[in-house]
């Protein structure tokens, strides 16, 4: 999995939507069949950063901070991210 960071730098906190409250019960999908009246979002906060990521080469210069957003996501997802996007150029790709 690749995930863009550079966009997501400079916000003190992140909301990750990470389930749903639908008819009174938590559910961890979307449902087919959607009352807008009957569901809402639910979301964990993460730590931000606000280091420049667009100058990074390695997987070690990323900061602590999105390295924890990176491993939330995996654990979330139960995929490997393995590319990181830190800015618009493909020589801006970290490998982990």
């Amino acid at each position: 999995m690749m995930m863009k960071a550079d966009v997501l730098s400079g916000f003190e906190s992140l909301q990750v939507c990470t389930g749903y409250q639908y008819k009174g019960e938590r559910i961890d999908h979307l449902p087919y069949s959607i009352d807008e009246s009957h569901i809402k979002p639910l979301y964990d906060n993460v730590k931000g950063w606000k280091k420049d990521l667009t100058g990074l080469t390695e997987s070690g210069d990323l900061p602590p901070a999105l390295n924890e957003y990176i491993a939330f996501i995996e654990k979330e997802v139960e995929v490997p991210i393995k590319v990181v996007s830190v800015g618009p150029d493909r020589t801006q790709t970290i490998f982990r």
